[in-house]
């Protein structure tokens, strides 16, 4: 579960200072909880299109496929996406 891995890194250095990945539930809800809001969001989004060379449809981004570190992942692996450098 790698790509969770680097998600929750990524959500850990940008948003969640003093949380560690251990700490941070898969399915820990980061809109409800404040973490990320709509700037965030656009953040978020601008990293997985970088990382995972992805061209992210404005219908995509809707909260459901951001809402935690499982729905990043499901919304990942929907878009087939993989790191950077790996095709």
């Amino acid at each position: 579960m790698a790509r969770a891995e680097d998600i929750k890194k990524y959500l850990i250095q940008q948003f969640l200072l003093d949380v560690s990945v251990e700490e941070l539930a898969d399915d820990f809800d980061l809109l409800a909880n404040g973490v990320i809001d709509s700037l965030g969001l656009l953040t978020l989004v601008s990293w997985l299109e970088g990382t995972y060379r992805l061209d992210i449809d404005a219908l995509d981004v809707a909260p459901d496929n951001f809402r935690s570190v499982a729905a990043i992942s499901a919304f990942l692996d929907r878009a087939d996406a993989v790191p950077d450098g790996a095709r």
